[in-house]
């Protein structure tokens, strides 16, 4: 029974070994490996096309200008979770925020981002912060070692100064 328990423990964390084990597609279909953001801070933002917030689209794409030649990588992953906000398959959300927000940062496959059925790194992320992703563009920033240092809520914008002196203290 002990055993049984303990495998079970060990397989329910697996997946939150270490922030750089993740990989995950982008919108193309190509593998995005997490160890290549080793060295590097991270900003993981579950973005949407039909929300209140799309328009920090604009904002994400300046910081990721701002600060991507120190080395910052910026990750939009488009959900569907929340109230059916992203209904477009991968290219046409690729499309609609390169099209209409000039958005030059990696985005991935659709992903569940809430729930039981989650990917791996909301998981790692929830397991983290003790808490799930409540709505559309939650920014959560790593450091260069993968570290989870803090977790945004929607209604901070990507630009606001917490946000921007987090990262800077990151190089």
């Amino acid at each position: 029974m002990i055993k049984i328990l303990f495998t079970l423990l060990i397989t329910s964390f697996a997946f939150a070994a270490n922030f750089h084990e993740f990989k995950i597609n982008s919108y193309q279909g190509d593998e995005i490996d997490f160890a290549k953001f080793k060295g590097h801070p991270v900003m993981i933002v579950n973005i949407a096309t039909r929300c209140g917030y799309t328009g920090q689209l604009d904002d994400i794409e300046k910081l990721y200008q701002k600060y991507k030649s120190k080395g910052l990588i910026v990750l939009g992953i488009p959900s569907n979770d929340f109230g059916g906000q992203t209904p477009e398959n991968n290219k046409a959300v690729a499309d609609f925020c390169r099209r209409n927000y000039g958005a030059t940062f990696p985005i991935t496959e659709k992903q569940v981002v809430s729930g039981n059925e989650k990917n791996a790194i909301y998981k790692y992320i929830s397991s983290q912060t003790k808490n799930e992703v409540k709505w559309n563009f939650e920014k959560v920033i790593f450091d260069s070692k993968g570290n989870l240092i803090k977790k945004y809520p929607s209604s901070i914008a990507p630009l606001d100064t917490s946000i921007t002196r987090e990262i800077e203290k990151l190089f």
